[in-house]
């Protein structure tokens, strides 16, 4: 599971988002990605769904080499993501630390926002220590469900925010809107605002890709607490919504670096 960026930009009405990228060369770009925790992280959560879609799919007989090649696989990338999460939980401590609250809405969904999020990296920390042997393997179950309670309660919070400010963007997309009929019936010039409407519109498209990665973990999540019951836990739905989420974390993190 992941929760890059959950609550990301959230403790301020106006969040701001990163600009759009300059032309550049490719492999100075590349080596920029790479060089961070989340862009290698990302890669490899694609890669650990890719792999979960091709098994839970049954495309491949259980009886052929590659399906066990392809499990080790899996199971290895797995854990070698949660050594990334080392530290991790320092980010939202910060987080916390810098925010402004406006109101006591503010508070309460940061707290909860953050809060899940810095409890779930700091736990996982020993979900790996667990899983790689240095923690007796008993804890595991119950350090997983603190975990997964805690990443989910984070969800939350960072998804009421998330909300929050894709409903000011809203306004102020509509505020600008009337701004430049007003300056075109006027015939005054309007270049500003309409740069200012684009800026916006691609803010609020980052902002609903957002909230779709935060559905797409919760739900991955939320099958975690279940112990894979329900319908929508699926092992192909899940991986799907695994691989989405990637793809929309690799995404906000390549335009951001």
């Amino acid at each position: 599971m992941d929760s890059n960026s959950k609550a990301s930009n959230s403790q301020n009405p106006k969040p701001q988002i990163p600009q759009p990228m300059k032309d550049r060369d490719f492999l100075n770009h590349l080596e920029a990605y790479l060089a961070k925790r989340d862009g290698v992280d990302k890669l490899l959560k694609i890669s650990r769904y890719a792999t979960k879609i091709i098994l839970s799919s049954s495309a491949l007989p259980e009886t052929l080499t590659l399906t066990g090649r392809l499990r080790s696989f899996e199971s290895s990338v797995g854990l070698s993501r949660k050594a990334f999460r080392l530290g991790k939980f320092v980010q939202d401590v910060n987080a916390l630390r810098n925010s402004h609250f406006y109101s006591k809405q503010d508070l309460l969904l940061s707290l909860i926002a953050y809060g899940g999020e810095g409890l779930y990296y700091f736990v996982e920390q020993f979900v790996w220590l667990s899983k790689s042997g240095l923690i007796d393997a008993k804890h595991s179950r119950r350090l997983q469900k603190v975990s997964a309670w805690a990443e989910f309660i984070g969800y939350i919070g960072s998804i009421s925010l998330k909300f929050r400010d894709l409903k000011g963007l809203i306004e102020d997309e509509a505020c600008l809107e009337t701004s430049i009929e007003i300056s075109v019936v006027s015939g005054i010039g309007c270049n500003e605002e309409e740069q200012k409407l684009k800026k916006i519109k691609e803010k609020k498209v980052m902002k609903k890709l957002s909230i779709v990665q935060d559905f797409a973990d919760g739900l991955m999540v939320l099958a975690d607490i279940r112990d894979g019951k329900g319908r929508l836990s699926a092992p192909f739905v899940l991986s799907c919504a695994g691989l989405l989420s990637a793809l929309i974390s690799t995404h906000k993190n390549w335009i951001s670096c």
